[in-house]
């Protein structure tokens, strides 16, 4: 069974949320403070962190940064801070994801689940055709080579590998990739990376075998 800390000092909500991701089929513990859930994270092993930023004692951001440092599990930011310089700092420090509240509850398990999928213990390795992507280190090879690929081409890389069979209109790929650039992305940009990364991964970036263009739809990958 999935094991999720829950960091937040709103009873109702820990109340509210844990009653819900149980019925789910999870099981949670919540932590309302900085040192409550450190000590949760030594005493007990979980495979996903849902963070506040403001909490009864120290703050999320510190939080994160030690469960990326010392404890390498995915974390979830669930804050009402939807602001641009809070969501930058929380990637930036290694949050996997990053929600403002209010938000729907399937909304968030379906997160959940995808962030678990791409950082599963069973294995880390992705492949598409001769592209392996290590979610555990973070890179991408092809051939055994590293792609040197950038943070936001390998977000964007994650994003289609997540949607496998799926067709991903510009929209949609615009809704996941924008925040973590720390700055807007609009449609050209999108095309820009879109090019870079098939020039990174495809035998033929011309002819491409792995990131597929769906005329008058968008992008999917198989």
């Amino acid at each position: 069974m999935t094991k999720i800390l829950l960091i937040e000092d709103d009873k109702t909500i820990v109340s509210t949320l844990t009653e819900f991701l149980v019925r789910e089929g999870f099981a949670v513990r919540s932590a309302s403070g900085q040192s409550a859930a450190l000590s949760a994270l030594d005493s007990e092993r979980f495979d996903l962190v849902l963070l506040d930023i403001s909490l009864s004692d120290g703050n999320g951001f510190a939080v994160c940064s030690a469960i990326k440092s010392d404890y390498h599990i995915p974390v979830i930011f669930l804050t009402a801070s939807g602001d641009e310089y809070s969501t930058v700092t929380g990637f930036d420090l290694g949050a996997d994801d990053y929600i403002p509240k209010p938000f729907r509850p399937r909304e968030l398990v379906s997160r959940i689940k995808n962030i678990l999928r791409l950082t599963g213990s069973a294995s880390s390795i992705v492949r598409l055709g001769d592209v392996e992507v290590d979610t555990v280190r973070g890179i991408a090879l092809k051939n055994g080579r590293d792609l040197y690929l950038s943070a936001l081409e390998y977000r964007l890389l994650l994003v289609f590998i997540n949607n496998r069979g799926a067709v991903l209109t510009r929209t949609k790929l615009l809704e996941s990739i924008w925040d973590i650039a720390g700055e807007f992305v609009n449609d050209n940009t999108l095309t820009v990376y879109i090019k870079r990364l098939r020039e990174k991964i495809e035998d033929d970036p011309q002819e491409p075998r792995i990131i597929k263009t769906v005329r008058g739809l968008g992008y999917k990958v198989d």
